[in-house]
């Protein structure tokens, strides 16, 4: 049919976009408690953080870093975060293969001499995402660490997640989703010159909702977990917890946390803005 129409001159076609051979992902987020795996690491009070990834070859390769405000027993600055790994697709599954270096600069001994002055540790992490459609996701993850927080105690943690993006035709509004996710703490006993403590494993969940605008995403989540007083001063050394001799410390109660973030993608930076990817002429 094309072929019986006269001929006319048209505009340049617009290539559909590749996917680019190198991508970034950065943001920014502030959040009222920086919790981590149930266990608050700014002694139940706000933090800011960063993050920063590059993605090599339609996102199969990664690396990246993040940095985090923290109030932790040993005192160090803050909490920078090394990544990289790769994350394979089959069909619509996503999976995630990677490393996590954790490192804690400045640090200083508990109290002068204690056992624990060095908490950086590297973790292995195994995901995988399964988008089940376009509104609802499932995943699974498995995290180990043969020196966990520099205990030199094995930390295994797996969990679930589950993701539902509300259609705008429910709630005539886009961009809100609900969220949660359950694992469970698997760790061992800490080294005989750090005292040879068995640690308390334990179950985490959290489950909350956000509303992404463009750039923007407010989160507001509960966090949970099955530990007691006692047994969260064994596994963070609450500092408080040895002062006051009580032997107990508050960073593991259950918390709403709320989260303001900021996320951009290099590759997408036109469309944020509300203005088209410039085409390429055939």
């Amino acid at each position: 049919m094309a072929a019986d129409l006269p001929a006319k001159t048209l505009p340049p076609e617009a290539v559909p976009a590749e996917a680019p051979l190198i991508d970034f992902v950065f943001g920014a987020r502030i959040q009222s408690n920086y919790i981590f795996r149930g266990i608050s690491q700014s002694d139940n009070r706000e933090s800011g953080q960063t993050y920063f990834e590059a993605q090599y070859l339609d996102n199969l390769f990664y690396t990246g870093f993040a940095t985090y405000k923290v109030d932790l027993p040993t005192r160090p600055s803050m909490e920078f975060d090394l990544t990289a790994g790769i994350r394979p697709k089959w069909g619509p599954v996503t999976f995630d293969f990677g490393i996590i270096y954790y490192n804690y600069p400045g640090e200083t001994p508990l109290f002068g001499a204690p056992p624990l002055a060095n908490t950086d540790f590297l973790e292995f992490a195994a995901k995988a995402n399964w988008a089940v459609n376009d509104a609802f996701s499932i995943g699974a993850n498995v995290f180990y660490a043969g020196n966990w927080l520099g205990t030199h105690a094995d930390g295994t943690y797996v969990s679930g997640t589950a993701k539902y993006v509300i259609p705008a035709d429910l709630i005539g509004l886009e961009g809100f989703s609900v969220s949660g996710e359950f694992g469970h703490y698997f760790l061992g006993r800490t080294a005989a010159h750090q005292g040879g403590v068995n640690l308390v494993d334990y179950n985490y969940g959290n489950i909350g909702a956000s509303y992404t605008w463009k750039a923007l995403t407010l989160d507001v989540r509960g966090h949970f977990t099955d530990l007691n007083k006692t047994q969260c001063f064994i596994n963070t050394g609450d500092p408080r917890g040895i002062i006051n001799g009580t032997g107990r410390s508050n960073w593991c109660g259950d918390a709403v946390v709320a989260t303001l973030s900021v996320d951009f993608q290099a590759s997408k930076f036109y469309e944020l803005i509300g203005l088209e990817t410039p085409a390429v002429p055939r």
